[in-house]
């Protein structure tokens, strides 16, 4: 097991805590990721992006798509068992699965469409205006003078 020391990362910056934290959550977690349904995630524009799943064998009925806090879960789940049909060999996996993306600040999830076997569910992220640079403007050696308010005591 590696260990990575985020010292640095803490007397550098501000506010990228969640960072740390959510890269010390990614090396310490042993257990195995599940590699069912296979899944990629692309960048298609500058602030945008699509996670395609695949999901052959699934109906919208049984496919969810929820957003809750900052993580994207998608979960499958067949309605019944197929007992009407007699397979002599069963590849296609149906098997009930539950996906989760951590989704970073200012990413919304703006649509999901199914179709040919794909789950697609495209993001956005949306820049506050806060967050934007922007131009602080510098006096020229002049002393801003501040107004200042009599204050009385009371009592």
């Amino acid at each position: 097991m590696r260990s990575f020391d985020f010292a640095p990362l803490y007397r550098a910056s501000v506010g990228f805590d969640q960072i740390a934290d959510m890269m010390d959550r990614v090396f310490t977690n042993e257990a195995p990721q599940p590699s069912y349904p296979p899944y990629n995630i692309e960048k298609i524009d500058e602030n945008a992006y699509r996670i395609s799943i695949a999901v052959a064998g699934f109906s919208d009925v049984d496919l969810s798509v929820e957003v809750k806090e900052s993580a994207l879960i998608v979960a499958a789940r067949k309605a019944e068992e197929d007992k009407e049909h007699v397979y002599l060999h069963r590849g296609i996996a149906t098997r009930a699965f539950e996906r989760r993306f951590t989704l970073a600040d200012h990413v919304r999830v703006t649509g999901a469409t199914h179709a040919d076997g794909m789950l697609h569910i495209d993001l956005v992220r949306e820049m506050p205006e806060t967050l934007k640079p922007r131009r602080v403007e510098i006096a020229s050696g002049q002393t801003v003078e501040k107004d200042i308010v009599d204050a009385k005591a009371v009592n």
